[in-house]
């Protein structure tokens, strides 16, 4: 006879604690048994088999399953696409119901959709619940009903629809004696996944209250620890987006507004789910250049720019880059390259550890000019300039870029009121023309 059970399948919320799919599992079910799937259909997208994600993936899961053990249950582990593995399970178990939490990528809804449907079409409910934002999809609009598209306004609607009930946690952490009782379950090496382990350095769990008191002055200085380093786990699920809410409210409210521009980008996605394309249509028309050597020295942090290669070996190092250098770097491809957003997009979403679609599509869409809320095109960083602000003792700059100061370091690629000109020439180029020819223009979005 097959075990009678609920599943909670774990996506992007690798924690036991104020799991709000895992509550609701656990508080209404019972007998519920922790899944995660190891999904092909992403996993064999990845060229490089040194992901420092899958790294970080496995040992989050290594750790959970630890810690399940020690109350009598386990957390299964698939590998494979979502709806095979979903074919087995039912063929191991009588199962009664599945929980997990929303997902708003657009790869996400596909594959909810269809293993919504396997489960529907055996009488199994298949719930979702809101858990990695505090708000989602159209629960912050313009009076019209339509979507905002410039931070500031979605700000203040979204501060003004804010209630202190919604940053509660859900106290799954409280219910773990209702898990479905089993033996160790085997969970597949990274070899077996088709990766490696790597020089994965996760970042802390924990940020400090001082840090957060004085967020707002630390935040652009790349050469001290001033920002949180939550991104990695806010992508993963390993920290609860409420908690971070509840501590910004008390201690920071530029912290408050750094995880309110997530969820601003997290709601154009899911309102614009069109990621290859400009936001603003115009900006398509732009005659990017094409040098595959120009795109590799950038990629390598090979510039002669200090903070963008600083930022790009950092980047290739630890997966990581510090916010303020990812704006120079981007605006650096983008302007004095003028290399396309899209393959600068690419490197970014291949090699970091916080790869998040939404903010990574949007913040390379916001440097280049074309996207939702953007400085309009003609507003360069100057990247000696930025340099000089944010990093004036190159503290920063000597961590990542030894050679700097001396005849091994090159020279810079390109001279940056040149690099400009070039830049604001071709964008004009391309937005009067549209112009001209009576084409859809870059609009202000209100």
């Amino acid at each position: 006879m097959k075990p009678r059970i609920a599943i909670h399948w774990f996506r992007r919320d690798l924690r036991l604690e104020d799991n709000h799919g895992l509550f609701r599992a656990l508080s209404e079910h019972g007998e519920v048994l922790p899944l995660f799937i190891f999904d092909t259909e992403i996993l064999d997208r990845l060229e490089d088999k040194h992901d420092r994600r899958v790294d970080l993936i496995h040992r989050v899961l290594q750790d959970l399953q630890g810690r399940l053990e020690q109350r009598g249950s386990t957390l299964v582990v698939e590998h494979g696409r979502p709806q095979d593995v979903w074919k087995r399970l039912l063929d191991r178990f009588e199962v009664t119901a599945v929980t997990a939490n929303h997902d708003h990528e657009p790869y996400a809804q596909q594959r909810d959709n269809a293993v919504g449907g396997l489960l529907a079409a055996h009488g199994i409910p298949f719930r979702t619940f809101k858990d990695i934002s505090i708000f989602e999809r159209n629960e912050v609009v313009k009076d019209d009903g339509g979507p905002y598209t410039v931070y500031t306004p979605y700000m203040r609607k979204w501060k003004s629809l804010f209630d202190p009930a919604m940053a509660r946690a859900f106290p799954s952490e409280v219910h773990l004696d209702r898990l479905h009782r089993t033996g160790h379950a085997a969970m597949p090496a990274l070899e077996q996944l088709g990766f490696l382990p790597t020089d994965l350095a996760i970042p802390p769990l924990h940020v400090s209250d001082e840090l957060l008191r004085h967020y707002e002055h630390t935040r652009d200085l790349p050469a001290v620890e001033g920002t949180s380093r939550m991104s990695t786990h806010l992508r993963f699920g390993t920290v609860s987006v409420r908690a971070l809410v509840r501590r910004s409210l008390a201690l920071s409210p530029k912290y408050l507004n750094e995880l309110i521009w997530r969820e601003f980008f997290m709601q154009v996605l899911w309102h614009f789910p069109s990621t290859h394309q400009a936001f603003k249509p115009a900006y398509d028309r732009i005659a990017w250049r094409h040098d595959e050597v120009d795109l590799q020295r950038w990629s390598e942090g090979r510039t002669g720019y200090p903070l963008v290669d600083a930022g790009m070996r950092e980047l290739n190092a630890t997966g990581l880059m510090h916010n303020r250098v990812r704006m120079v770097v981007a605006s650096f491809l983008t302007k004095h390259l003028l290399l396309d957003w899209r393959l600068g997009e690419a490197v970014f979403a291949a090699r970091l550890l916080d790869f998040e679609l939404s903010s990574n599509n949007g913040g390379w869409q916001w440097a280049s000019g074309s996207g939702c809320d953007a400085a309009p095109y003609f507003r360069v960083f100057n990247p000696t300039l930025q340099l000089q602000r944010f990093d004036p003792s190159l503290t920063y700059v000597k961590r990542w870029v030894k050679e700097y100061g001396t005849s091994n370091y090159p020279r810079p690629m390109v001279v940056h009121e040149e690099a400009r000109a070039r830049a604001l020439a071709t964008y004009k180029a391309a937005l009067e023309g549209g112009a001209k020819a009576g084409r859809p223009q870059p609009q202000l979005f209100d």
